[in-house]
């Protein structure tokens, strides 16, 4: 009985300490994750979280190409995806879907996380934001929209298009396994604010490359106070209806309703591929324009301080013989853009290991571009 006092004190004496020090997330981060025998964030985990509707108005399906699933993907490249723990994998060419396969129990409606791919598509509610005039420019400030940043050394010079280019100069560390550190806290947290508000800016913004889950936060804050409603309501209005998506998405967001703006939009491999194809298309749907394509020309054009291999939102490959852009999500999530051979190569799954030896890019993107687009060029 002493000994389960002890115990039982000790527990109570943890608890009391995680919330003094502010880390009572990692509760919730257990019970999401090792109580339900996982490891992590894992892409079946939507129903976990609280969550914002994302809702289509006149499905259209793909119309499939007339060589449709007619080739079977070599035994290499299978053994490649599932090794990998691939979920889905769907090939579009010239506007039409050519090849689309599952595993692991997966199907076409399946709805997976997106994890890191949402970064890309707040860029392009900013980018129609910009459009529509509800933000007048690019280079607007971020104490703009939240004025106690201007108290910040560094805060108040930071602009919209520094976060949208990973140029904030922002103190995060992009880690993901160490549950101490930011991505964690904003990930299990009940709240957005408490955060990414409270991190502080290390160093000049617009003068270093480097990748940020919180950065992408922030614009999405900017975004939220300049809308007056939901991201995922403006994502509805503006991409997922006129696009004809297939089904209703989600997209997870703190207690108190704010979308997670670095991540988390639950939807199919197939309406994940109707975006890529918007980027093929320069922003046009049919003949309705829906994002301006000077916009989407800017998303996808490499910077000099990413060292040519991120523009905004987008991850960028001009260095492989077949070049190609793509958003990129944790665990192998992918829309891949292959403008020469007007294709889009849509890859979800469950990878922890995936090598980043690209100069920080996945090898398994290459790797499915070049191998995709011979098998079926």
């Amino acid at each position: 009985m002493r000994i389960l006092k002890y115990m039982i004190g000790g527990a109570v004496a943890g608890a009391a300490a995680a919330y003094f020090f502010g880390y009572d997330y990692l509760f919730s981060g257990i019970s999401k994750t090792y109580l339900k025998g996982k490891s992590s964030a894992y892409i079946d985990d939507g129903d976990l979280f609280p969550s914002n509707p994302i809702a289509t108005e006149e499905p259209r399906l793909w119309e499939e190409d007339a060589d449709y699933n007619k080739t079977d993907l070599p035994k290499y490249l299978v053994d490649n995806l599932k090794h990998s723990r691939t979920a889905a994998l769907v090939v579009i060419r010239n506007g039409k879907i050519l090849h689309e396969q599952y595993w692991g129990g997966y199907n076409q409606l399946s709805q997976t996380n997106s994890f890191s791919m949402a970064k890309a598509v707040t860029v392009m509610l900013l980018g129609k934001a910009l459009e529509e005039g509800i933000i007048p420019s690019i280079n607007e400030k971020f104490s703009d929209f939240y004025s106690e940043f201007k108290n910040k050394p560094f805060g108040n010079q930071v602009t919209l298009k520094n976060l949208a280019q990973m140029e904030a100069g922002l103190d995060w560390n992009e880690d993901y396994n160490n549950p101490f550190l930011p991505n964690a806290k904003a990930y299990y947290g009940k709240s957005l604010v408490k955060a990414v508000f409270t991190r502080k800016f290390k160093e000049e913004p617009g003068v270093r490359f480097e990748y940020q889950s919180g950065s992408t936060q922030l614009l999405g804050f900017a975004l939220r106070k300049a809308l007056d409603k939901p991201l995922a309501t403006y994502l509805s209005e503006k991409f997922w209806a006129p696009l004809g998506m297939e089904q209703n998405a989600k997209w997870t967001t703190d207690d108190y309703g704010m979308e997670k703006t670095y991540c988390c939009i639950h939807s199919n491999a197939r309406d994940f591929a109707r975006l890529g194809q918007l980027f093929l298309d320069d922003g046009k749907a049919g003949d309705q324009q829906i994002l301006n394509q000077d916009f989407i020309e800017q998303m996808r054009t490499p910077t000099e301080k990413s060292e040519n291999i991120y523009g905004m939102g987008l991850w960028i490959n001009h260095d492989n013989p077949i070049k190609h852009y793509y958003f990129l999500g944790l665990q192998g999530q992918y829309i891949i853009m292959v403008p020469e051979h007007n294709m889009v190569i849509v890859k979800t799954g469950s990878y922890f290991n995936n090598p980043k030896n690209d100069r920080g890019r996945p090898d398994q993107v290459k790797f499915l571009v070049n191998e995709i687009v011979q098998l079926f060029q």
